[in-house]
């Protein structure tokens, strides 16, 4: 195996986020504190320790599947770049080949999460390493820590099966466009994967460690340069707020402290005023065919940004600009939990509350509000076998 080597600011490690919980781990995306709390008294979580168990479980039994693995190529013909194409279009049913492929917005074409593309061995890989760090973290069990170190070598070391880090052929689009910058919402999974690296650091050599932060180094130097990242950064709803978490968590990560700083005030400003009005409507989502699971997915990003600004002192939970407030975006939300009937968009859709209730979890605990404790109260019982419950 080549030896990579860094720049020495790279090497210097970053600050100590919640040492105070774990001197041996550097907590990103959780907190450590809170993490460590139940740790030690997980007979509280034991429903959702048996999903994260039963996860975790699954992942060890799984194969690796690499990007070298699919049977479709991307337009550079090399096997080693990510490639996925549109799940929103379908092949043209007044054409031979079926080319150009249509749009057909809310309906999702399960071909394009096949192991032809690398769309769903992704989403499986991110999953399977999320399960296996937090496993390996609240077990001890090194069996997990072992697994999630191979899949990271898999995919982000091993010169024969390591993925390029882009997404330059993501969501392409049959017939029209060899990728697009939306395609970047793909990598979004990858944040989890991060934390687990830090997770089962133990189980990594230097050399491996070292190999993984030169990857996210080089994957956020390519979304914030190329031409994708610019037209994904230039969205104006979800995918625009997905951009920014991704930069700032792998910037953390990298140790580029100062273009996450610079991140979360592109969110502060560009984002918040835009994306939720004086009621905390967002009418990007709304105008979507899922309004309530695009006005979910759009704060679970900012789950995750609020929590990073308090990492690096960008306070993005109370920012507002002309009483446009991402705490009113979490209120609107839970308004519609309280009061169902509220909720006037599109009463055909089937609500998912599994990230409403994440969200809910979030927006109570940073804001100390009764209309958040109440939402959290009326989902709480459907979803005591989440995983989610051991980081809150």
């Amino acid at each position: 195996m080549k030896k990579v080597m860094l720049p020495l600011s790279l090497l210097i490690p970053c600050l100590a986020f919640n040492a105070t919980a774990n001197s041996d781990v550097r907590f990103i995306s959780y907190d450590g504190e809170k993490l460590a709390e139940n740790k030690q008294q997980l007979d509280k979580y034991s429903l959702a320790m048996d999903t994260l168990i039963s996860s975790a479980d699954k992942a060890l039994k799984r194969k690796i599947d690499p990007v070298v693995n699919k049977t479709l190529l991307p337009a550079s013909g090399n096997k080693h770049d990510y490639y996925s194409f549109g799940p929103y279009w379908w092949p043209n049913p007044d054409t031979k080949d079926g080319l150009p492929y249509i749009r057909k917005d809310g309906v999702y074409n399960m071909d394009t999460k096949t192991s032809a593309t690398d769309k769903q061995r992704m989403i499986t890989f991110a999953k399977d390493v999320k399960s296996l760090g937090l496993a390996y973290y609240f077990t001890g069990n090194e069996s997990y820590s072992e697994k999630a170190r191979e899949q990271l070598v898999a995919w982000f070391v091993d010169p024969d099966t390591r993925m390029n880090p882009n997404l330059q052929y993501a969501q392409a689009i049959p017939g029209i466009v060899d990728g697009r910058g939306i395609g970047i919402i793909d990598s979004r999974l990858l944040i989890g994967v991060m934390d687990s690296v830090e997770l089962i650091k133990p189980e990594l050599n230097e050399d491996e460690y070292k190999a993984i932060v030169k990857w996210y180094t080089d994957f956020t130097h390519w979304l914030v340069t190329s031409d994708n990242g610019f037209e994904e950064d230039n969205w104006h709803n979800n995918h625009g707020t997905w951009f920014d978490a991704q930069v700032v968590a792998f910037s953390i990560f990298t140790n580029q402290m100062d273009q996450a700083k610079q991140r979360l005030r592109i969110t502060q400003m560009r984002r918040i005023g835009n994306q939720f009005d004086i009621e905390g409507k967002q009418h990007a989502e709304l105008e979507r065919t899922k309004p309530w699971h695009y006005s979910n997915f759009n704060l679970e990003a900012y789950n995750l940004l609020g929590h990073y600004g308090e990492l690096v002192d960008v306070d993005v939970w109370n920012y507002s600009v002309d009483k446009h407030s991402l705490k009113n975006g979490y209120k609107y939300v839970s308004s519609a939990i309280i009061n169902p009937e509220s909720w006037t968009y599109n009463d055909q859709e089937k609500k998912d509350m599994k990230t409403a209730y994440i969200n809910m979890l979030t927006a109570k605990d940073v804001y100390k509000d009764s209309d958040f404790d109440k939402a959290v109260s009326a989902l709480q019982k459907d979803h005591q076998n989440l995983i989610d419950n051991l980081l809150f």
